[in-house]
């Protein structure tokens, strides 16, 4: 028979249970730990793609935040300035709800007709509307209808903001289906923004598959680098914090400049590009030659203003622009390279 006393064996039993108690506990905090641990989703973003929304804010601004929302998606809203001045709580609620917001222009006018003081007082005017708003300045400009020239940007510039236009167009201005527009959105590759627009049913519906694709092909909604106009992760760091590389660009393709329209001060000349689908193509002009209009590509200028880096947007292999002679009638452009990629 066992000496223990009656009171051991009590202090003994409450131990063990307290000890069970203290295990159970354990267990359960490290199940809560693991459920709880931030997904290593940064791993699976081998790139970053620009998800952009214009002519906001609209009376569906709501309903779209609502959407980017519930899918976890930040974007770049490129907002018209007399709409956020009408309705500066929707202009909040974008960046209350983690998007960015860039300039649009006061009205959506075409801004390529204006003098340079036009563009200089119709972009600021727009910035320091949403800084009110918002209170940030925007660092992006996008042009409407895509339509710039170097006066543009260099105005674009002298306000701090970087000009983006686009590589994929969704075509959801143009009346696009939800499954043509998530078809489009397919065409994304790491570092390139796609135009949509705020206000559209079709758009806010596209959206779920749109990211479902993004994230099959290891892409992430990211910011637009104010620096390079590219996608970049939303912290703005490049390449991406996973460790992964945006798909290799390169190759060669073939682009023919033809001249197309004559008149007294300008002319028109369209390019067509061969051999690839998503291209870089650069074109030189003659001083003082100066382009005045583009369409159908992304546009941007070297410093001097004469050489035009056009990048396909998703409207297709040809792409024009407006060449104003200024004094030089002679002068034709010169196709310097073509990038595939």
């Amino acid at each position: 028979m066992s000496n223990v006393s009656a009171g051991t064996v009590i202090r003994t039993g409450r131990l063990r249970a307290a000890l069970s108690v203290l295990a159970t506990a354990i267990a359960m905090c490290g199940v809560v730990i693991a459920a709880t641990a931030a997904p290593s989703s940064a791993a699976a973003c081998n790139g970053y793609v620009g998800l952009t929304f214009d002519d906001g804010p609209t009376g569906s601004t709501s309903a779209l935040l609502t959407v980017l929302r519930n899918n976890g998606v930040r974007a770049t809203m490129f907002n018209v300035g007399q709409n956020v001045q009408n309705n500066r709580a929707a202009a909040q609620a974008q960046v209350a709800a983690g998007m960015w917001v860039g300039n649009h222009s006061w009205n959506h006018a075409h801004m390529t007709s204006m003098s340079q003081a036009q563009m200089q007082s119709d972009l600021s005017q727009t910035s320091s509307a949403i800084q009110s708003a918002t209170g940030s300045r925007p660092q992006l400009f996008r042009p409407p209808y895509g339509e710039t020239n170097s006066t543009l940007q260099s105005v674009a510039s002298s306000l701090g903001m970087r000009q983006v236009i686009w590589d994929v167009d969704s075509q959801d201005w143009n009346g696009a289906s939800v499954g043509q527009i998530v078809s489009n959105a397919g065409r994304l590759q790491a570092g390139q923004v796609i135009l949509m627009h705020d206000g559209i049913q079709n758009t806010r519906d596209a959206i779920p598959q749109i990211i479902a694709n993004l994230t099959s092909r290891n892409l992430c909604p990211g910011m637009i680098s104010p620096s390079t106009g590219r996608a970049v992760a939303p912290d703005g760091t490049n390449p991406p914090p996973g460790g992964g590389t945006p798909p290799p660009t390169g190759g060669s393709c073939t682009a023919t400049a033809t001249t197309t329209n004559v008149w007294g001060d300008r002319y028109n000349t369209s390019v067509t590009v061969s051999g690839a689908n998503t291209w870089t193509v650069v074109v030189a002009t003659t001083a003082p030659q100066r382009i005045s209009t583009t369409w159908n590509g992304s546009a941007s200028w070297d410093g001097s203003g004469n050489v035009l880096t056009m990048r396909s947007n998703g409207s297709g292999n040809t792409f024009g622009f407006t060449t104003m002679f200024n004094g030089n009638s002679s002068a034709r452009p010169q196709i310097r390279s073509c990038t595939a990629g």
